[in-house]
């Protein structure tokens, strides 16, 4: 199994979009928030701490699997 972490590229399509952190284990918590203004970009990456993330506003979200627009 390789040791490389799936990463996922967001870039807000307007102010204030949340992208947050979820952690791993029997109780899903926050663990992480960060807030975004338009046509910022971040770069996130799934660990052995985070097993989801929740992006809320309008983004575009790129995968390995694809792009996705959060507002569609």
């Amino acid at each position: 199994m390789s040791d490389q972490k799936d990463y996922i590229v967001i870039k807000a399509k307007q102010d204030g979009v949340n992208v947050i952190g979820l952690t791993r284990g029997t109780d899903t918590r926050f663990h992480h928030s960060e807030k975004l203004d338009k046509n910022e970009v971040m770069i996130a990456q799934f660990t052995e701490h985070t097993s989801a993330i929740k992006i809320r506003g309008k983004a575009v979200i790129q995968t390995a699997h694809g792009e996705m627009h959060s507002d569609e």
